[in-house]
């Protein structure tokens, strides 16, 4: 994920290229995409793409028309029109690649959303962009002092320049609607540019921040994924996960996208399992459903009144029974189709390192050996000579 920019410096520590993912490569950022047709030569009948896609802070990007006699290609700095001014952005795709992306984004190339392309950024430009790249987190450790003093129920989560300096946008988080308009006033005082408030949800403020899950890995919203879907409980009641919030909670708080993954599975597997809430009429008793394995394809049930014990039933007898009460047929008990487990089953970890003993690596003290074999012989007693 990082590019060569981002190697160790002095002593181990962390170099880093300092462009939170506008680095040269264009590889720090979760929605790069490999231009597959760079190197492929047009046909004699068809243009060229008058489009480009620029990429701003983070995961904005936008698409913008080319103007005449002006050559691009991918990584150029490039000045956009912007509200009352101009910024500056990346150039991240060019060719015809940047049409199929528009096609998919559903973006006619008489839209309204397709931006104005000025010119390529001059040095001058560059070097105020990154003064104020860097300027960005001051900013924002000096908004959230503002919200605080004025006791808003807010959180202001990032922060973005304008390249010209004349306006900054601050992205915040809050449960209820925020009455900030002193807040703007404090700030375009304190800051003397023009602010925008835009409020985003809590999972595209994980993305933006980044983080580490709690499988080991980066966050999935700020490497690859940028659909975020609605997650319910029931995707963990389909899973046969316990209900634990702490457990199924990601760090923005809502419920991990990762359930969503493999819910579709478990939804098409479960057809084939009988409904909970059936019951197995038996002449011994009524048994009731206890809990269920998807991936093994058995069920647990247990007589009324007697939920100590549990039986184990494959799917195949559970409908078997289920079909037999449906024809009023006498099933004697649930012990007659109860799967026994198998001896040859593998045994996982046998003789591996978590079952081994820690001190096999250890060299053996050869005085303890020594008294050892002594206290043993003398338990033995002399040995007779023949």
């Amino acid at each position: 994920m990082s590019c060569s920019n981002c190697a160790n410096g002095s002593k181990g520590t962390p170099r880093g290229c300092k462009s939170n993912g506008t680095c040269g490569s264009d590889s720090c950022n979760k929605l790069t995409v490999f231009d597959w047709l760079e190197n492929m030569q047009l046909a004699e009948d068809q243009e060229e793409c008058p489009f480009v896609e620029v990429r701003f802070k983070n995961s904005r990007k936008e698409f913008f028309r080319i103007p005449k006699d002006l050559k691009l290609q991918a990584g150029n700095l490039v000045i956009t029109k912007a509200d009352s001014g101009y910024d500056l952005g990346r150039i991240t795709l060019a060719g015809p690649l940047v049409g199929i992306q528009m096609k998919r984004k559903k973006i006619e190339r008489k839209s309204e959303k397709i931006g104005v392309l000025l010119r390529i950024a001059n040095t001058q430009e560059i070097d105020r962009w990154h003064e104020l790249r860097n300027k960005e987190a001051e900013v924002q450790k000096e908004a959230r002092k503002l919200a605080i003093a004025l006791h808003l129920n807010m959180k202001i989560s990032d922060v973005e320049y304008q390249a010209d300096g004349k306006k900054a946008t601050f992205y915040y988080t809050a449960e209820q609607r925020v009455d900030f308009r002193q807040l703007i006033k404090d700030m375009a005082q304190a800051f003397s540019i023009r602010i925008e408030m835009r409020q985003i949800g809590l999972r595209l403020e994980a993305s933006r921040l980044g983080g580490i899950g709690s499988c080991g890995r980066e966050l999935c919203c700020s490497t690859w994924l940028t659909d975020f879907r609605s997650v319910s409980s029931g995707a963990a009641r389909y899973q046969q996960l316990s209900l634990n919030p702490q457990k199924l909670s990601g760090q923005c708080g809502r419920l991990k996208c990762c359930l969503n993954y493999e819910l579709d599975a478990y939804r098409s597997e479960i057809k084939k399992f009988p409904r909970p809430e059936v019951k197995l009429h038996t002449e011994k008793g009524v048994g009731i459903f206890q809990k269920m394995d998807i991936f093994k394809g058995v069920l647990w049930y247990a007589y009324k009144n007697e939920w100590i014990t549990w039986h184990k039933l494959s799917v195949a007898a559970v409908h078997e029974i289920i079909k037999k009460n449906k024809e009023n047929k006498p099933v004697a008990s649930l012990e007659d189709f109860v799967e026994l487990s198998t001896s040859n089953e593998p045994i996982l970890l046998d003789r591996g390192v978590g079952q081994d003993s820690l001190s096999r690596f250890d060299q053996p003290n050869k005085k303890n050996s020594f008294r050892r074999r002594k206290k043993k012989n003398n338990r033995n007693g002399p040995k007779k000579k023949v």
